[in-house]
């Protein structure tokens, strides 16, 4: 049953929820390797979005992820992948697998791949696309994307575009003509509600629900996070050896940022996790079960860890962060 003090949360985002199927504006960003099936399910059972993070990931993998994610939860959830990262083969496995299993939503991330767009789209499928920059935004909905993630500069993780988020928010709504989500600097209330103020329907948040018990990241990744003020990250292309091409992303200032790994061998182990080694300026970040260096990992995290100061389940950061963004827009005249 819904919470009826949530309604002025909600009230401003109709269209959004229709799509979506949930029943408050709050998505899990698609985070890979740390929004795996218990993070996502606690989300959707939250009553926001959850989104599996399932970037190059192989189809077996996928399979098994929604097949726990459906034993914990029945409420609507996606699958984020991002196909210019990933070869062509392993992305049909990854869509054909997902198709096999019935998932109705996809997240898609960076290059706007419209012949995927447009074949999920003549499957019925819901596509949600996050973008940076206008143009991947104008890209997007001319292929048929049903909503937008746009993602400002202050996001942890791979990131897009160059404009702050409350900056490039507006513009695109201007020039959108499907709902609009608000990513990067949000982990409040406070910042949910200016985002809505804005236009924006609904928010994905990463940074927030990463330092939760749900979260697959390593408890150092997520100790970190935690400890973190939002001048402390950095934004930089060091981490780039496992992807297609030299972008940025904003992380913890840690040994590689600092320069004490600019003379090291580029094939340099630093450690390990499931199974496989993790390399000097990998994009893997520390997850559970990972050993070595961690701390010279990548340690994404988002200038919003200002707003978080403690770890906790999904549901009670959710339950906080909805509680007070609908106790501010209920403020508003």
């Amino acid at each position: 049953m819904p919470n009826h003090s949530l309604n002025a949360l909600t009230q401003r985002s109709a269209p959004l929820l229709k799509i979506l199927g949930c029943e408050y504006p709050i998505m899990l960003a698609g985070m890979g390797g740390v929004a795996r099936h218990n993070l996502a399910a606690a989300v959707s059972n939250a009553g926001g979005f959850g989104v599996l993070g399932m970037v190059r990931e192989p189809a077996a993998l996928i399979r098994s992820e929604i097949l726990a994610l459906r034993e914990l939860s029945q409420a609507p959830f996606a699958v984020n992948l991002i196909p210019a990262c990933t070869n062509a083969a392993l992305l049909k496995e990854q869509v054909d697998t997902c198709l096999d299993l019935d998932v109705s939503t996809f997240v898609l991330f960076w290059d706007v791949d419209t012949a995927l767009i447009r074949y999920l789209k003549s499957l019925g499928k819901i596509v949600i696309h996050q973008v940076g920059y206008q143009c991947d935004a104008d890209a997007a909905q001319a292929a048929g994307a049903d909503l937008l993630i746009v993602q400002g500069q202050e996001a942890g993780g791979h990131v897009r575009g160059q404009t702050s988020t409350l900056s490039l928010l507006p513009q695109i709504i201007q020039h959108c003509d499907v709902p609009v989500v608000a990513s990067g600097g949000i982990a409040s209330g406070q910042s949910v509600a200016a985002a809505m103020m804005l236009g924006a329907q609904g928010v994905s948040l990463g940074t927030a629900f990463l330092a939760t018990h749900e979260a697959n990241a390593h408890l150092h990744h997520k100790q970190r996070v935690l400890a973190a003020e939002a001048d402390e990250t950095i934004y930089t292309t060091l981490f780039a050896r496992n992807w297609h091409e030299a972008a940025p992303v904003r992380v913890l200032a840690n040994a590689a940022t600092r320069g004490e790994y600019d003379s090291a061998d580029r094939d340099l182990i630093i450690g390990h996790q499931d199974g496989q080694p993790v390399y000097i300026f990998s994009t893997d970040s520390p997850l559970v079960g990972a050993t070595g260096k961690l701390d010279d990992m990548a340690l994404y995290c988002g200038q919003s860890c200002s707003q978080i100061s403690t770890l906790c389940s999904a549901a009670e950061r959710f339950q906080q962060i909805a509680e007070d963004a609908a106790q501010r827009l209920n403020q508003l005249p």
